[in-house]
């Protein structure tokens, strides 16, 4: 594609601005670059229940709209992981991977330990933060150079000041300004998130990214993909007033679950859940000892390998890899296409691995198995 039509259709990349026609003008014109960027963005990391790897690529896409989070010690006791794909900008994507994680923290209900709880609340949250002026600032301090310009303006003028700023968080519908009747970015992002505590692991969802869990070698999914044609969500996507053609909700959009996305949760007379488009996010709560590791993508990844596809690959190589975000490298790589003619293996590409640790209880079971088998044998 001819430079010139990329820069023109980066300019509709402001979040916010654009409409529901520039959105599927966008999805229609599959922005490609001549050819992929397959710079990595990898990082590992470890405590004493677990060990992750992570990895982003932009790829074959005019630019990076993934964003992610990977936070060993959420507090003292639990892991927050999380992966946010966004479609019609980065900023909702990268907003998400800013604060989500701080929502749940600040919970009542997590700190009575209700951990589902305080990251169901989290996703609504978000929607809520991005309105108003203060809203509508943090989201362009987000965007491109431009926005960071025109965020850092709006900031000098109407950022709280001194003993104001540490409530500043809780009371963002409070801040006034020229855009204190924004309602929100007509851009968005899914979320996949994994709370791990102890024994207890919490996967939250909301659109097509996906978490899966290598239970004893077999992948099981730990969330459902959001599509409008699926029955509970054409039901309320016809009931709260939108349609469905080729499957994308009003023509445009193809997922029935996100955060942002604005435009499509206007109905004054429904709550949030039963808006065209929700971010109320499904929630798995489970955890067992034959759990090997969670994987947390992007529907870059799904779209080229399949959930036990992807368990395979990595049981393949978690062993003979120098470390897990080497895993996770291979895996892109694997997944991204030779051209863009075919579609799949095109789109940009995010990927958290998270292995657990053994305790140590269980691997002295494991030791004196093998020991018992292995006397067995030599008698």
């Amino acid at each position: 594609m001819h430079w010139n039509v990329i820069n023109k259709v980066q300019s509709y990349l402001n979040c916010g601005i654009h409409s529901t026609s520039q959105i599927s003008f966008l999805a229609k014109m599959g922005v490609y670059l001549s050819t992929p960027k397959t710079d990595k963005l990898s990082e590992d990391g470890e405590n004493d229940k677990l060990k992750f790897g992570l990895s982003s690529m932009q790829g074959w896409r005019a630019s990076m709209e993934d964003a992610h989070s990977a936070l060993l010690d959420l507090d003292n006791e639990t892991a927050f992981f999380g992966v946010f794909d966004g479609h019609g900008g980065r900023v909702v994507a990268k907003f998400c991977a800013k604060y989500l994680h701080s929502q749940v923290l600040k919970s009542e209900a997590y700190s009575s330990g209700d951990l589902g709880t305080a990251v169901h609340k989290a996703f609504f949250r978000m929607d809520e933060m991005m309105r108003g002026q203060r809203g509508w600032r943090e989201l362009s301090a987000l965007g491109d150079k431009m926005n960071k310009f025109s965020g850092m303006i709006e900031g000098l003028i109407w950022s709280p000041r001194g003993s104001d700023s540490k409530n500043a968080e809780d009371d963002w519908a409070l801040e006034e300004g020229p855009h204190s009747d924004f309602d929100g970015p007509t851009c968005g992002s899914t979320a996949c998130v994994a709370l791990i505590r102890n024994n207890q692991l919490v996967v939250a969802n909301a659109g097509d990214s996906r978490c899966v869990i290598s239970r004893a070698g077999q992948a099981y999914n730990l969330s459902r993909d959001h599509k409008p044609e699926l029955v509970a969500e054409r039901e309320r996507i016809l009931k709260a007033g939108g349609f469905i053609r080729m499957g994308r909700i009003n023509g445009s959009l193809n997922l029935a679950r996100a955060i942002g996305d604005m435009e499509f949760k206007q109905n004054k007379f429904l709550p949030p859940e039963k808006q065209i488009v929700t971010s109320n996010p499904d929630i798995n709560v489970e955890l067992c000892n034959e759990d090997d590791f969670l994987v947390l993508a992007c529907d870059g990844i799904w779209d080229c390998m399949s959930s036990q596809q992807l368990v395979d690959f990595i049981h393949e190589h978690i062993h003979t890899e120098s470390s897990l975000s080497a895993v996770c490298e291979r895996v892109l790589d694997r997944c991204l296409a030779p051209s863009t003619m075919g579609g799949d293996g095109c789109d940009n590409m995010t990927m958290i691995l998270v292995q657990f640790k053994k305790p140590v209880s269980d691997k002295k079971k494991a030791d004196v198995g093998e020991q018992s088998a292995k006397g067995k044998e030599e008698s």
